[in-house]
């Protein structure tokens, strides 16, 4: 089992670095050149990508393998990692299932096409520390059941 890490935007890093170290399980950060910094912790694994817009996500496509968990806000890479086994989660730790896919893919076009016709929302509210320990807690029980 690996993990794999949509970088670019994901503000559940350290907390998927906690997981990772505990249970002692390979991670791969994928994001775009923009993201680049010779500062990055030693021993992580960060693959970079050109800045196109789906360049991260065609990466971690190819990459994630049945059996690995992936960590994303995009739904569209979400419902194709699903269709492969690949065990994926929110940044807020929501597990997505092929259940909900064609709703959450339909929500998400209705969403873009408003946005297309001047008609903008708030969009998500702001990560708080209690979103952050339930995605490390909802994580950290799934990774427990499959070891």
């Amino acid at each position: 089992m690996k993990i794999f890490i949509d970088a670019d935007a994901c503000p559940v890093k350290d907390e998927i670095r906690e997981l990772a170290k505990k249970y002692d399980l390979p991670m791969t950060f994928v994001a775009s050149y923009n993201h680049f910094s010779v500062n990055l912790p030693a021993g992580e694994v960060w693959v970079f990508v050109d800045t196109d817009k789906e360049s991260a996500d065609m990466r971690i496509l190819n990459l994630a393998k049945s059996g690995d968990i992936v960590v994303t806000q995009d739904i569209g890479l979400a419902s194709m990692l699903i269709a492969k086994d690949v065990a994926t989660f929110s940044n807020r730790g929501e597990e997505y299932r092929e259940s909900e896919m064609a709703m959450m893919l339909d929500m998400r076009y209705l969403h873009a096409k408003e946005r297309r016709q001047g008609k903008y929302s708030k969009g998500p509210r702001a990560m708080s520390f209690q979103d952050n320990e339930n995605f490390l807690q909802k994580l950290d029980t799934f990774i427990k059941a499959r070891l």
